[in-house]
């Protein structure tokens, strides 16, 4: 059974707690103005009209942040680089030099936003304009236009991972070779709500508070006070209410999260920011963006030999805090996908463009990984005469636990039934009689197949605590957040069984780095498996600690004891007392002074947690309409293992969302610029084109997983899952049906 959703009833009646709600006494309201240029330096900022007008508070510019000491915004990602990651330096606010159309410049404080958009309105900057680089073929050009001095090449890093003599040595012999350059196209994340953020200065306890959009609160409080302000991190408070949606985009540390912070100390006031739709497309982060030269060698059978994968990622103008990771670690832990491959050798580089920043979008390297051998699959299979699905069964990892050529090691999968099923659900024989029909209609009709492999964990520590309140309510306090994912519902409903609690007795606290003392976020697929799963470890020790008490309660030795439906029963079955009246008990020292007065309050540490491996296989048909080119998909397949299912509706709902944001890439969502001038012109919704319900067929699912022991729940993550497989199910029907 699937537990209904516990936070619906809220957002349905518009009782959600979002940023851009949230108002403080005597706040001030925020504008950044922001270079209409891609590539320029800053000559003269004249703001003499501007700070003069009525309502104005403050004006500041780059140099004031260099006045002040305030550091840059670091590149977090880490990984055994061949050239070392170039450390460029992001300030808040562009000191000196502009370097992508919607860099901010200028940071107006006023009264009233009416006043703030009027003084941005009358600010002058001179700006010397540079040749801007937009495409990365351009940046790779012998004695290119530089974007950085500490990369005059503008390559950020480079990397490579696996045996490159025996990749080289098998595709030189091998019978069969397919060679693809395949293009991962720039998206952006689209989230229904954008970046917002309200600060505060509390000068009695000198500690800055910031509530904003964000998916990953601790990290954004460490990078913030190790990086940025070079204070102890319990001098900031980040937290986070409701999230609109994130998709990767909100991880991360912004340039408006350290202005907020730093004007409303210097000001003493709360200053509050809601992005504009246009202004957060411009100056957020997109994603995706890679692309790769790949060669897939192939014995006369067609069994894989070796796969080579050269990935050139483009990073915009500045490396964000995980920028690099999905063309390099993670990446890499996909690559070959659900395929035995004896041999793979990735090798990647990250190039500098005037463009907007390149970071995680859901999947993250994942989905760019496995569209590389899902496309040359489809490629071989034409080019030597194989069939597709043939194909994919005939090298499919048969054997488990299977160590890949990386040498992870996938624990569980039910990898060739997910063919053979997606195969028969969508009926793959009787295609060709379906094709001849759409042909009689005058349309063009294509089949496709695409599996893939998620590698789910995000970041292997994470906490969870569990309080036990006076009040008799019982607090959850979780280190993963949620954007809409329904974990209130799901944790809830874990612990409510487990404890034989009513579920309406919990509390459920996240995203407050005051009030969670450990959490890695959202991001990695990773909130069952990490979050979820920790939790159930401080369930079980909270019974631990409750059958000591409850023994003494009951004058019986522990080992009598009985734990079911919230109570504790003794041997003889004559005598229990209940949770609540143990944890009541549990905090008198002389019941329990092993406790140390904390009772049965309990906060789980886990570290080093393996990945788990979330995998499956989709089909489409798709019909073309051979004199308008347009796409019509009338049918689309899901087979997929994602271990034991905590709530079946809601692990169907991520899938879906999923393969929707992968169908958009696939068919319509491109980021597009000006190769001249550097400008977004695909900057707003009518321009850039999103999957409306209406484009999409209803969605035929069949969820039977194989558990995993990676973690205590078998669960594997799904919140990625539907983006990584259908961009190349997608693109294999459009091309089947050309």
């Amino acid at each position: 059974m699937s537990a209904q959703r516990k936070e619906d009833a809220r957002f349905l009646k518009g009782l959600g707690s979002f940023v851009a709600n949230l108002n403080l006494n005597k706040q001030a309201y925020a504008r950044v103005l922001r270079s209409p240029y891609a590539h320029a330096n800053l000559k003269g900022i004249n703001i003499e009209e501007a700070i003069g007008l009525n309502g104005v508070l403050a004006i500041f510019t780059g140099a004031d942040l260099e006045a002040d000491g305030i550091g840059y915004l670091p590149c977090t990602t880490q990984f055994p680089a061949v050239l070392p990651i170039v450390s460029t330096k992001r300030s808040a606010l562009a000191v000196r030099r502009v370097r992508h159309v919607g860099d901010p410049v200028v940071l107006v404080i006023a009264e009233s936003i009416e006043a703030a958009n009027a003084a941005v309105d009358l600010i002058q900057i001179e700006y010397e304009t540079i040749p801007a680089v937009v495409d990365v073929s351009d940046a790779l050009k012998p004695d290119p236009q530089s974007i950085w001095e500490s990369a005059p090449d503008n390559i950020a890093y480079r990397f490579e991972k696996g045996n490159k003599d025996e990749v080289k040595r098998n595709i030189a012999k091998a019978p069969y070779v397919v060679e693809l350059e395949i293009i991962n196209n720039r998206v952006m994340a689209a989230p229904l709500e954008p970046r917002a953020g309200l600060s505060f200065y509390d000068a009695e306890s000198d500690t800055m508070h910031l509530s904003c959009t964000a998916q990953g609160v601790h990290a954004i409080r460490d990078q913030l006070a190790y990086d940025v302000f070079n204070v102890p991190p319990e001098k900031i408070k980040v937290s986070a209410p409701d999230i609109g949606g994130g998709f990767g985009l909100k991880n991360f540390l912004f340039p408006e999260w350290v202005l907020l912070l730093w004007a409303s100390k210097k000001l003493g006031r709360p200053i509050k920011w809601v992005a504009e739709r246009s202004e957060d497309n411009s100056s957020a982060l997109h994603g995706r963006d890679i692309t790769t030269d790949a060669k897939l060698a192939l014995d006369k059978d067609g069994n894989f030999l070796a796969l080579e994968a050269d990935l050139t990622a483009n990073m915009g103008a500045y490396l964000s805090a995980g920028g690099p990771n999905a063309s390099t670690n993670a990446a890499s832990t996909a690559m070959g996908g659900v395929y035995n491959i004896p041999y793979v050798f990735m090798s990647s580089k990250g190039v500098f463009t005037n463009t907007t920043p390149v970071d995680a979008y859901r999947g993250a390297g994942k989905p760019e990984a496995n569209f590389i051998i899902e496309r040359l699959i489809d490629i071989a299979a034409s080019q030597f005469n194989f069939d597709p699905v043939e194909l994919r069964l005939k090298n499919i990892i048969s054997t488990l636990p299977h160590n890949t050529a990386f040498g992870l090691q996938i624990d569980s999968g039910k990898f060739k039934e997910n063919i053979e099923r997606a195969s028969n659900y969508i009926d793959y024989k009787g295609f060709f009689k379906r094709r001849e029909a759409s042909r009689e209609r005058g349309f063009l009709r294509g089949i496709g197949f695409g599996c893939f492999l998620e590698t789910s964990r995000g970041s292997p520590v994470e906490g969870a605590e569990i309080r036990f309140a006076g009040s008799g309510r019982i607090e959850l306090r979780v280190g993963t957040e949620s954007n809409g994912q329904g974990h209130e519902t799901t944790y809830i409903d874990l612990v409510s069984e487990r404890l034989g609690v009513e579920a309406d007795l919990f509390d459920y606290i996240q995203a407050n780095t005051f009030e969670v003392r450990l959490g890695s976020g959202h991001g990695g697929a990773r909130s069952m498996h990490m979050g979820a799963a920790t939790m159930i470890l401080a369930v079980e020790e909270v019974i631990g600690k409750a059958k000591g008490v409850a023994a003494v309660l009951l004058q019986a030795e522990i080992d009598e004891l009985s734990f079911k439906n919230g109570s504790f029963t003794s041997g003889s079955g004559n005598r229990s007392v209940t949770l609540k009246e143990v944890a009541i008990a549990a905090r008198d020292n002389r019941i329990a002074p092993h406790l140390e007065g904390m009772g049965l309050d309990t906060f789980t540490k886990r570290e080093n947690a393996p990945f788990t491996f979330p995998n499956g296989c989709h089909a489409a048909e798709v019909e073309i309409d051979p004199e308008t080119g347009a796409v019509t998909l009338m049918r689309y397949i899901m087979v997929d293992d994602y271990g034991s299912l905590v709530n079946p509706v809601l692990t169907e709902g991520q899938l879906h969302g999923g393969v929707a944001q992968g169908i958009g890439q696939a068919l319509m969502e491109f980021v597009s610029f000006d190769e001249n001038t550097g400008q977004l012109l695909s900057g707003s919704l009518m321009d850039y084109t999103l999957p409306r319900a209406a484009m999409l067929p209803n969605f035929e699912a069949t969820l039977e997983g194989a558990p995993t022991k990676a973690n205590v729940l078998g669960v594997k993550g799904v919140g990625q899952a539907g983006c990584i497989a259908a961009p190349q199910t997608i693109v294999h029907a459009v091309l089947n049906a050309l």
